[in-house]
Parts: structure tokens; C-alpha cells; sequence
């Protein structure tokens, strides 16, 4: 069962607007664990308390055999060590942000298609990666969550912006990499998606159908880089199946949809396929949404609140999903999307 463990601070996304003494921590770092010991739910919570510890925005997803771990730290030495006490480390990654930040507020004072041309040609001075990802994402928090699981570049989309089928070749055209996954993570965007691969003639497009943020945060974790981009396209596309997905939002005009009658404001908790829950409030609509969706086989409900839902509320609503589901897991991720109260997901 694949897990993601994380406690975000709102940094990639504001750091063009701070200055590098605000930098608490200066160093990304990132690497994966090949386990050669025992490794369960209490030495998680152990491993990610040490990580909080010496450092913020913490990224933990284990699943089977191997930990993916994203954290930012001033002593990356510590949280390798740490790590090395749980087996050997590989695709280890440790970048300075404080020379990060140099260079965006640099490149932020060129024109922008100078700007655009620079970083191109520094892309391409790069080694050429075996794989690269593109996903679609509509909050600050789920981009940071898709940054933190090793996603190369974030195209901003949402119920009001699909992105086009040239938004997609642009992001083909910034991954450096022989075969790149595109994630749409909307059933909209699937579409342009596929119609980039047919004009790409320079790399291997794989289009993994990912209808929702939490598919293809599922998919993406589930990514093994020592097997062939097909197989991991076929691995991919078959574990975001096991993901039920659900959105909370708000109703524009009155309606009838599959028997539901719904007023204008009513708060809708919607499906996969269908609106399986409707209320007056949030909290109420969006329990009753992940009612529907839990059955005996469930084992971990994700919830990533929006930006009208303060981490207060999000942490009580969690509250009351563990106390009606005691044996199952219960996460909670800041997502920052707009319009959607809750994005959630039921694995």
C-alpha cells in the first residue's frame, strides 16, 4: 500500500517575494531509500519526526521496498545519515536555495522572452534524462506535493482553465528527458494531452488517463525507475485505478442530477462518475462524500483542503473522519486549489 506523509510550509511558492535571510532552511534535498530492514508504521512516524526536526516542508511516501523522501534542511549529512540506518541510498538530489532564489529574482528582471530563451539553453546543457513528468495541478499546495514527488513541470489547469494542446507541447519542450509522462488529472484535459503525443516526433510521450489530482499522485509515486517505460506507464495507469477520488464544491444554479434535487449554494460532494453527496454545510457534505466511497477494502483516506478551508477546520474535519473509520489511515495535505473545498481520496 503505497503512503504519503508530509508537513508543508508554503515556500516554493513564495520565495520570488522573500528575501534569502527568510530562508530558514537553505538546502532541498531529496533521495530514495532501498529498505534492507524492517521498516512499519512506527519507525515512519519515528523517521519523520527526526526529519521535522532539523527541517520543514518534509515529503515521506513509502511503498513496498523503497521510502521517497523530500525535505529542507541546513545539514543535509543529518537526514542522510538517518537514512542510511534503514539501507542504501539512491537518486539523491541536494540543491541550495539560496542561490535558487538569486537566480529567479535574476531572471525575473530579464524580458521574458529573453528569460525563456536562457532557460531553454540551460536545459538543454543538462544531462538528458531517461524520464521526465508533466502534470496538470490547480492549487500551490498540490503543485509543491507533485515538486516534491520528482514531477519536472507544473502546467496550471482547474475546472475554468484547461490547458491546450500547445500548453502541453510548450512543457514537452521544457523537460529535458528521452520519455515523459503527462499527467492531465482531469478527463477534460486527456484529450490535448494525447493529441501532443501524436505531434511530438523527438521523444516518447506516455499519457497516463488521470481523471483527478489524487490519480495522478498516485500514479506518479508509483513510478520504479529500473523497469522500461512501458511497463511503468502500464504500472502507473493500473494503480491510480485503485484511487476513488472525490471533490466538494458549491452549486452555481439550481439543479437535478441522478434524483438529487440541488439549490443554488448547496454544497455538492462529487464523484468519480456522479454528485454522491449534497448539504448545507462543508464539513457535513463532505462527510457523507467520503461515506459513500469508503468500503471494506479502503485502507487510506487522503484530504487536500482548498484555499477558502484554513488548516484549523481541515485538521477537524480529520478529527471526525478518524473517529468514524478508526482502522483506516487518514492524511491531511494543504492542496490550495480554488473552488473546491476538499479534493479527497479514498485508497
Amino acid at each position: 500500500m503505497t503512503k504519503v506523509s508530509s508537513s508543508y510550509i508554503s515556500y516554493v511558492n513564495t520565495r520570488e517575494k522573500i528575501s534569502t535571510d527568510d530562508i530558514k532552511f537553505c538546502y532541498c534535498t531529496e533521495f530514495i531509500i532501498m529498505l534492507e530492514k524492517e521498516y512499519n508504521q512506527k519507525t515512519e512516524n519515528e523517521f519523520k519526526a527526526y526529519l521535522e526536526s532539523i527541517g520543514d516542508s518534509l515529503v515521506v511516501v513509502s511503498d513496498d521496498d523503497v521510502v521517497k523522501v523530500h525535505v529542507h534542511t541546513n545539514d543535509p549529512g543529518l537526514a542522510i545519515q538517518k537514512a542510511l540506518t534503514y539501507g542504501s541510498l539512491t537518486n539523491m538530489k541536494i540543491d541550495n536555495m539560496r542561490e535558487e532564489h538569486h537566480e529567479r529574482l535574476n531572471l525575473a528582471s530579464e524580458a521574458a522572452a529573453t528569460e525563456k530563451v536562457e532557460e531553454k539553453k540551460q536545459a538543454e546543457q543538462k544531462p538528458r534524462k531517461k524520464a521526465g513528468f508533466v502534470a496538470v495541478s490547480m492549487g500551490d499546495g498540490l503543485d509543491e506535493i507533485f515538486t516534491g514527488l520528482g514531477v519536472d513541470y507544473i502546467i496550471k489547469g482547474g475546472q475554468t482553465m484547461n490547458p491546450s494542446t500547445e500548453d502541453m507541447l510548450n512543457a514537452i519542450g521544457e523537460v529535458n528527458a528521452d520519455n515523459i509522462f503527462i499527467l492531465p488529472n482531469n478527463s477534460n484535459i486527456i484529450l490535448a494531452a494525447e493529441q501532443a503525443k501524436h505531434l511530438t516526433e523527438d521523444k516518447n510521450i506516455f499519457v497516463i488517463p488521470s481523471r483527478t489530482v489524487p490519480q495522478g499522485i498516485t500514479a506518479v509515486i508509483n513510478f520504479v525507475y529500473d523497469k522500461t517505460p512501458e511497463e511503468n506507464a502500464a504500472r502507473m495507469t493500473e494503480e491510480m485505478k485503485k484511487v476513488k477520488s472525490g471533490q466538494v464544491t458549491y452549486a452555481v444554479r439550481d439543479t437535478s442530477i441522478d434524483g438529487k434535487e440541488i439549490k443554488q449554494g448547496n454544497i455538492m460532494g462529487i464523484g468519480d462518475k456522479t454528485i454522491l453527496s449534497v448539504g448545507e454545510g462543508v464539513e457535513e457534505t463532505t462527510l457523507a462524500l467520503i461515506k459513500s466511497l469508503v468500503d471494506d477494502d479502503s485502507e487510506l483516506i487522503s484530504l487536500y483542503y482548498g484555499e477558502e478551508i484554513s488548516e484549523e477546520d481541515a485538521n477537524a474535519l480529520a478529527d471526525k473522519v478518524m473517529e468514524s473509520y478508526p482502522n483506516l489511515d487518514v492524511e491531511v495535505h494543504y492542496g490550495g486549489q480554488p473552488i473546491y473545498y476538499y479534493v479527497l481520496s479514498v485508497e
